[in-house]
């Protein structure tokens, strides 16, 4: 039911006497346990559950809606003993951020549109991928499986990355960081290097 309206940004509902179509334009915000019992990962409690009931337990969420989902993070709990919390940015410093990336698009598009709603045809025209960049995405995207949707959603994120930074152009850093975003990025020994290939997107 949610796969329309993260698409489409519209609701529709079908009665017997008429069909009405709304608006549903929204941030859609989930979480979810690590495993049935939610101590997977954990450093201070033992996880009860086998492989095969935490693979049940993820699958639970099918692959179209992960498909639709900008970011993808696994957090860790965080002991708020002792914490002093140095080195954090104020909600204030990132409020900054935020609005002057929003700018920075602003002026990109010539109206008030961000990243994540662009037509993307305008989006790469605007911040096109260099042909090492697109190769290593297709390169990471043919290991992984990744469906054209998810490597929108990357680059999408990469152009978002690279304006929060206060950057002209999407930069290879930018890319990497938007693959750890998506729980896509490759291992350590993977290095985002690699010779042209054709583009993505055309």
């Amino acid at each position: 039911m949610l796969r329309q309206p993260l698409e489409s940004k519209t609701v529709t509902i079908s009665r017997v006497h008429s069909t009405v179509t709304y608006p549903a334009n929204f941030i859609f915000i989930a979480a979810m346990n690590p495993c049935p019992c939610g101590y997977f990962g954990s450093n201070d409690h033992y996880c009860t559950c086998s492989e095969k009931q935490i693979k049940a337990y993820k699958n639970r969420v099918s692959g179209p809606i992960l498909d639709r989902f900008d970011i993808l993070l696994t957090l860790q709990a965080v002991n708020l003993k002792g914490h002093d919390f140095k080195g954090i940015d104020s909600s204030e410093d990132i409020k900054k951020r935020v609005a002057s990336a929003r700018e920075n698009q602003y002026n990109r598009y010539g109206k008030e549109i961000c990243n994540g709603t662009v037509p993307f045809e305008q989006l790469i025209q605007s911040s096109p991928l260099t042909p090492k960049q697109q190769y290593d995405l297709q390169q990471v995207s043919s290991k992984q499986g990744l469906s054209n949707r998810v490597q929108i959603k990357i680059i999408r994120l990469a152009r978002t990355i690279a304006d929060i930074k206060g950057e002209v152009l999407i930069s290879d850093e930018d890319l990497k960081e938007a693959m750890f975003l998506r729980k896509l990025a490759p291992p350590t020994h993977f290095s985002l290097t690699g010779e042209a290939n054709k583009p993505l997107y055309r």
